[in-house]
């Protein structure tokens, strides 16, 4: 019989866009103003054109204005830094996302840092990751930004706790590692090169797994009653000959020994998408020099 509460990631979420909707109608009451959202997509990768289509329809719904750019796949860089530069001076718009991977013959670092650091609300410019590491009001990585929200739900104050980042990538990895540590705990990073990675797991009371790879963390692994966020996202075989998804920990074992975990689907990756809107609603707000409308800065409680 399993222990673990599960994290429930779409409930968590549409707590957040519940909170961002009512920011946005504030903004837009106490100053008119609507937060707008562009979407760059270079070329036709079938998952990039589910997530955008996805982060659009999601900021329509919270009442914020929406652009969307679908550029060909043989876009050359000089034209979709244009575009950038285009949107870096429209008012209107207030974030800016250029979907990745993008085609080969465009420097995804060239992109990033085109974007304006006050209109990143993917928080990869080196700017934002500058004032993240400094401990300054950053515009932060979604996803992680995301992982710290249900971290607080689930826990409350985070001073104290030993936690175990697993992935040392610039999109999950790094920014998690420092939102931790800017909450008091003591973070490890583990990687390809940790020695006994089981036994550091095993000392750690929250656990973050990024590191792509199909349940390689087992449940002895786990500390008990410890929390774990599954950012992995993999497909797999089924049974039935089909596929199916999983994260980087063996669920079904982790369960048995965790105090909370997120499941795969249905955990981390919704509220990704929910932060994407606060970021973009945080950079409206900073643009403009709002300080009088209440942001949802942590998760909204259950009602």
């Amino acid at each position: 019989m399993s222990s673990a509460k599960r994290i429930d990631g779409k409930e968590a979420s549409a707590r957040l866009k519940v909170g961002v909707a009512a920011a946005v109608a504030e903004l837009k009451q106490k100053h008119g103003i609507v937060p707008g959202l562009a979407t760059v997509l270079v070329g036709e990768d079938p998952a990039s054109q589910v997530y955008v289509s996805s982060k659009q329809k999601t900021a329509t719904a919270a009442g914020m204005n929406s652009f969307q750019h679908d550029l060909p796949a043989n876009t050359s860089e000089a034209d979709l830094l244009a575009l950038v530069a285009e949107l870096n001076a429209d008012p209107a718009v207030n974030g800016i996302l250029v979907q990745l991977p993008v085609p080969k013959q465009i420097d995804p670092f060239k992109v990033i840092t085109a974007i304006s650091p006050g209109k990143d609300v993917d928080g990869l410019h080196p700017e934002s990751v500058g004032r993240l590491v400094a401990g300054g009001g950053a515009l932060v990585s979604c996803t992680p930004l995301g992982c710290l929200m249900l971290l607080k739900d689930t826990l409350g104050d985070l001073t104290g706790k030993r936690a175990l980042i697993m992935g040392r990538s610039n999109l999950v990895g790094k920014p998690m590692a420092h939102l931790l540590l800017n909450e008091n705990c003591t973070v490890t990073m583990a990687h390809s090169r940790t020695v006994d990675l089981p036994g550091v797991c095993r000392e750690a009371d929250i656990v973050v797994a990024a590191v792509g790879q199909a349940e390689m963390v087992r449940g002895d692994w786990i500390k008990p009653g410890a929390t774990v966020l599954d950012v992995g996202i993999i497909r797999v075989p089924a049974p039935d000959g089909k596929t199916k998804l999983v994260g980087d920990v063996n669920f079904a074992e982790a369960e048995k020994v965790a105090g909370a975990i997120t499941p795969v689907p249905g955990g981390v990756g919704p509220m990704t998408i929910a932060c994407l809107m606060l970021n973009t609603l945080k950079a409206c707000c900073a643009q403009h020099g709002i300080t009088d409308v209440e942001l949802p800065l942590t998760l909204p409680p259950k009602t």
